[in-house]
């Protein structure tokens, strides 16, 4: 149910409508970001809304249905407001977005809610951006508690986990690039594979703050899972934690750490549950 104030219950009873669209997009670092679709800016709760005539929604649809509801915005690409930096460094990912109606002759009558959800996917086109809005009901078609799995279901290092990261992260700067995902350390000689599945984070650079999963270590090269937003340089700095293939076997011989295995190494897996008395294999 949506609630409205009185007056503006009354105003939208009217003849002459002075309705404007305003977004609020808060991202997971505090920052607050306001933009309406009137042609001046509004301030609405100590927060100013720029005007914008280059940010769009896509049609919102309401039902009583428990369907997930999905909308896209679309925006241009500006270095005062949402630029693609920002966007690549991942920023603006789950970050919550409230869209809402206001009187601009009468900011203070109150708001009336049109949509609240979190952004989900992001798409560039150019000079353009799409974010995907996922509503409320998205939480309905999340798995809620945990699952059996033959691998660990914790991150090495976390609460689960409980082994010490401190002994296990190494600092270094890039010697030489061999692609936008590919550099290598002169300084790396560790063994083989034993950062692989780690998480490496840049201290400096262009990327610095962002932190991606490594794909592959062969010392002295470190292959990333993805192609990193800028482009790599020499003497960019970064750290780098080891990383973990969840397996029972790299718990237990690399980390000694079976005792707070999270997972299930010893359920049946898919061919055991399929088996028939024609497909059993004898001994």
């Amino acid at each position: 149910m949506k609630h409205i104030s009185p007056s503006l219950l009354a105003h939208c009873a009217s003849e002459t409508l002075t309705l404007a669209t305003c977004w609020r997009i808060t991202r997971r670092d505090g920052v607050v970001r306001g933009y309406t679709d009137y042609h001046q800016p509004l301030t609405i709760s100590n927060v100013t809304y720029e005007a914008s005539t280059g940010f769009f929604p896509s049609t919102i649809h309401n039902s009583s249905e428990l369907s997930v509801d999905h909308l896209e915005v679309e925006g241009i690409l500006s270095s005062a407001g949402i630029n693609q930096t920002d966007m690549m460094a991942g920023l603006y990912d789950g970050a919550e977005i409230s869209i809402f109606a206001v009187n601009y002759e009468d900011v203070g009558a109150g708001t009336i809610a049109l949509r609240h959800g979190w952004i989900g996917e992001v798409r560039f086109d150019g000079s353009m951006f799409v974010a995907e809005m996922r509503g409320l009901t998205q939480k309905l078609a999340q798995h809620i508690g945990g699952h059996y799995s033959p691998v660990c279901r914790a991150t090495l290092g976390d609460a689960q986990c409980r082994v010490s990261m401190t002994s296990r992260t190494v600092n270094g700067v890039i010697t030489s690039i061999l692609s936008q995902q590919t550099f290598s350390d002169s300084s790396r000689t560790e063994a083989a594979q034993l950062f692989t599945h780690g998480v490496l984070t840049f201290t400096s650079g262009a990327n610095k703050g962002i932190s991606t999963e490594i794909l592959s270590f062969q010392s002295p090269e470190i292959q990333l899972a993805l192609p990193l937003p800028f482009t790599p340089m020499i003497g960019d700095a970064y750290s780098m934690t080891q990383g973990c293939d969840r397996s029972f076997t790299t718990c237990s011989t690399r980390f000694n750490n079976a005792l707070n295995f999270r997972g299930e190494p010893h359920i049946p897996g898919t061919d055991r549950l399929l088996e028939t008395a024609a497909t059993r294999q004898r001994s």
